[in-house]
């Protein structure tokens, strides 16, 4: 691996559970947002997926580094852009297309170099 070893390097098992993590933390916000303050089915499905979240983000600690996987979180924010459009009819502007761009090419420079 280019002189670095088994423990040094972030394996690609991090980097899709870190963005499984990711999605499944958006999904529950979703949820929290869907549920209106409400306590019903959809506050609690969303307090099992961000749950679900914390829990596959720990799991993607073991296969990397932090410097690495942490940053690839922020998908997150690309994913909840997408939800609030789609389920929520929310407007997208070109400034938050722009910060997309830039979150994605982040998360590609970040989670795809050989580290």
């Amino acid at each position: 691996m280019d002189g670095l070893n088994e423990t040094e390097a972030t394996r690609p098992l991090g980097i899709v559970l870190m963005i499984a993590a990711a999605f499944s933390t958006a999904t529950g916000q979703l949820f929290w947002k869907l549920a209106e303050g409400v306590f019903d089915y959809r506050l609690w499905i969303g307090f099992t997926l961000y749950g679900a979240g914390a829990v596959l983000m720990t799991a993607a600690f073991r296969y990397g580094r932090m410097s690495v996987l942490h940053p690839l979180l922020s998908t997150g924010y690309v994913i909840a852009i997408f939800y609030g459009a789609v389920f929520l009819g929310e407007a997208v502007t070109g400034n938050m297309l722009m910060g997309t761009g830039l979150i994605l090419a982040g998360v590609i420079a970040i989670g795809g170099d050989r580290h």
